[in-house]
């Protein structure tokens, strides 16, 4: 096992992005029939940040990063951004996403990490 220098900010969906990607078209999602709060909140996504030494609140944490989770998340349904909604700052992210700061990672994999620029794809 090793400690990451990172910590992590799990985000989890709430209902208005679920009104949103069930209100796309389903050739943009690829989705035969809708989708519930909880069948998106069963997988939460996990980014990693620059370490922090103590806890934070979220929004203090979400300053710097929260536009780029937002582009993240609604890219997995509408790639293109040809539906996405406008979003006026962090106070409107914090309705549509649940985030939870953790402050330390842990690596259990034997495998040495693999990183990918998800910006040069």
């Amino acid at each position: 096992m090793k400690l990451i220098n990172r910590s992590a900010l799990v985000v989890r969906p709430r209902q208005p992005y679920v009104d949103w990607v069930n209100g796309l078209d389903a050739e943009t999602t690829g989705l035969e029939q809708s989708m519930s709060l909880e069948q998106h909140q069963s997988e939460g996504r996990v980014y990693l940040i620059e370490e922090q030494q103590q806890p934070q609140s979220a929004d203090n944490l979400l300053e710097s990063c929260w536009h780029q989770i937002w582009e993240n998340e609604l890219r997995g349904w509408d790639e293109f951004g040809d539906d996405w909604p406008t979003i006026e700052g962090l106070e409107q992210f914090l309705q549509w996403f649940d985030v939870e700061p953790q402050l330390l990672t842990f690596d259990l994999a034997k495998e040495p990490l693999m990183v990918a620029d998800m910006e040069s794809m």
